[in-house]
């Protein structure tokens, strides 16, 4: 097998990283924080009472932690 020559940039402390805006896309959309980022804590607790539930119907025995987390991604702008 011939190895081929690759190119690989690299990064100096000095160069500013600048993040990529594509066209069409707003700017604002950049700062608003991603779904898995927030309510870590209220989504973890969800998922452990809907996993560990003995209910026949997970929903209606988690009811109050899915409330909460739902309430706390709406305060970030997300619909769940």
């Amino acid at each position: 097998m011939a190895s081929q020559g690759i190119s690989i940039p690299s990064i100096s402390s000095k160069s500013e990283v600048k993040p990529v805006v594509s066209p069409g896309s707003d700017a604002v959309a950049t700062s608003k924080p991603k779904p898995c980022c927030v309510c870590k804590n209220e989504k973890s607790k969800r998922d452990e009472c809907m996993l560990f539930s003995k209910s026949a119907d997970p929903t209606l025995d988690c009811k109050t932690t899915i409330d909460k987390y739902r309430s706390c991604m709406a305060g970030f702008g997300f619909q769940v």
